[in-house]
């Protein structure tokens, strides 16, 4: 409830109010101030409303300006930080800047210090525990953990079982990878280029670069982002593009070949 005197606002643009519906609300905390008991329940009820109105606008600023990993300054500040990443991440699922997993833990993590900071501010407005349950840190170590990591990589020309090229910290599994090329290989409507993900147990997933005179399979510990995919993708295409003359001519001599695919082992790669 707001005072009679107050002025109409002025009216939102539609993305405000589009953005404004896509936001779940903060939940301010209502002032009591036992100085004001004497005064008509409407008036008090109208400066309650509008001070917290006051108190969750300046938490709002105050979070949408703020580093990541500053520790609020009060509790409506806190939800507010803590929606702003939680926007960050969906945003960067969106991206394809990180994969399933890490979305879900890191997402987990906000979510699950923002119910706790509701919940204790609903049975004490005035407990500094929100606190501890705001602090930074975790979600650093949750990215990590849940991004995935190349186990290999293999470069295969067209219809030749031997590969011209392998890389990566773990042998492949040969039997594995030959059931994957026969299956490409015997399709009777082959894109000439292509990329595809494919979950393979134990949680391991193969990425497939496709391209007109070869192919190239990474094999990763957990989903790899549509960003890791994509780089193995604009690797092999590289590979494609600085290789044609020897490629067009069947040449197996490696000192032939450059092989962009090697940054996939010397760095380990990230979601």
């Amino acid at each position: 409830m707001t005072d009679q005197t107050d002025k109409p606002t002025a009216p939102q643009s539609d993305k405000a109010v589009e953005d404004n519906n896509l936001r779940s609300p903060i939940r301010p905390v209502h002032p009591d101030n036992n100085e004001d008991a004497a005064r008509p329940a409407t008036a008090k009820s109208g400066m309650i409303a509008k001070a917290a109105q006051l108190s969750t606008d300046k938490a709002v600023s105050d979070a949408e300006s703020a580093p990541l990993d500053t520790m609020p300054e009060n509790p409506q500040a806190a939800l507010e930080l803590l929606r702003r990443k939680m926007e960050i991440v969906a945003n960067e699922f969106g991206e394809g800047k990180i994969n399933r997993a890490q979305f879900n833990a890191i997402y987990g993590r906000y979510s699950e210090q923002r119910t706790i900071i509701e919940t204790l501010l609903k049975r004490n407005p005035e407990n500094p525990a929100w606190k501890q349950a705001a602090a930074p840190g975790h979600t650093s170590f949750l990215r990590q953990h849940f991004e995935a990591r190349l186990s290999y990589y293999l470069v295969y020309q067209h219809n030749i079982p031997t590969p011209l090229m392998m890389g990566g910290k773990q042998q492949a599994n040969m039997d594995q990878i030959s059931s994957v090329l026969q299956a490409l290989w015997q399709m009777s409507k082959r894109p000439k280029i292509g990329l595809a993900r494919k979950e393979m147990g134990g949680g391991q997933w193969l990425v497939l670069a496709l391209g007109e005179f070869s192919v190239t399979l990474a094999l990763f510990m957990l989903e790899p982002s549509v960003a890791q995919a994509t780089l193995v993708r604009d690797l092999h295409n590289d590979f494609e593009r600085a290789n044609r003359r020897s490629l067009s001519n069947g040449t197996r001599s490696l000192d032939r070949f450059v092989f962009p695919q090697r940054a996939l082992a010397e760095k380990d790669i990230g979601g």
